[in-house]
């Protein structure tokens, strides 16, 4: 199940574990992204609370947690090569997982085409 925020963040859901990152949309709109800070294994996240930050030769931009939970795991490739978030950041570009606290916040997510109208 993938779902997305109006602050152009997605998640795939896996269980109760959900892979975060930015949409196409935002990575085309930041253009060459050259840093990338993620949050560390253990920690509480609360949605809609900055979890990450990506910054590219144009601005840095913060990247909220579309659900509260504890993240799991990081994608170390994407702070070693801030590129391929920027390249294919519904792919190998993916920023962290997260172990969701409340499900039900994902009925607040947009689906696939509810999102692409979002964006026009």
């Amino acid at each position: 199940m993938l779902k997305y925020t109006d602050e152009h963040e997605w998640l795939r859901l896996e269980g109760d574990v959900a892979t975060v990152g930015i949409t196409d949309h935002a990575a085309e709109q930041l253009g060459d992204l050259v840093f990338v800070e993620l949050p560390k294994v253990g920690a509480t996240l609360a949605k809609g609370a900055a979890a990450a930050v990506v910054e590219s030769v144009k601005a840095a931009s913060d990247v909220y947690a579309p659900v509260d939970g504890e993240v799991t795991e990081i994608n170390d490739a994407a702070v070693s090569s801030p590129e391929s978030v920027g390249t294919d950041p519904q792919g190998a570009g993916w920023l962290y997982r997260v172990r969701l606290s409340d499900p039900s916040q994902l009925d607040g997510l947009m689906d696939e085409a509810a999102y692409r109208a979002f964006v026009g």
